[in-house]
């Protein structure tokens, strides 16, 4: 995936805005490696309120498990960048929200804090609609702390998009 723009993010959230009116739809965001960015990009479009509930920025474990119902034994087990993690930040944001939709983020976007396992880049991101599954996958980017959190934004809302359809 290449670095998207400015202009690349707000394309995306305003057609994941409009398609989120049209299935009247309410966005929650838990997010742990873009600190929010991704409720601020859809934030920034006109008429938000109508489908964006809120957002929850949850970086240290303490906040994981107290913002979103992350286990200890999660964190402990599968260190919070991990699909289990996700999984539960992701059903947590619903179960703490008004909303119908979900999407988490939780990665490693560097410069430090990667490992041969984990490297910087990786980022596991989930999707949920109230009473249905997640679904999570986990992606490699390419890049600088900026770049991989840019791309973090855009995946989560392509998959947004996608799963509010």
């Amino acid at each position: 995936m290449s670095v998207p723009t400015d202009h690349d993010l707000h394309a995306l959230a305003e057609n994941l805005g409009a398609r989120l009116r049209d299935t009247h739809h309410r966005l929650v965001t838990a997010e742990s490696c873009t600190g929010g960015w991704i409720a601020k990009a859809v934030t920034d479009i006109a008429g938000s309120s109508d489908w964006f509930d809120c957002g929850m920025a949850a970086y240290s474990y303490e906040a994981k498990q107290a913002l979103l119902g992350v286990r200890a034994e999660t964190l402990e087990v599968h260190g919070a960048v991990s699909r289990e993690t996700v999984i539960e930040m992701v059903s947590g944001a619903l179960v703490n929200s008004g909303a119908s939709i979900a999407v988490a983020v939780t990665g490693i976007a560097g410069p430090g804090g990667g490992s041969e396992g984990k490297p910087v880049g990786t980022v596991w991101i989930g999707w949920k609609r109230r009473g249905g599954y997640a679904r999570a996958e986990v992606f490699h980017f390419d890049g600088d702390r900026e770049a991989v959190r840019r791309q973090t934004v855009a995946a989560a809302l392509q998959g947004l998009d996608a799963l509010a359809g």
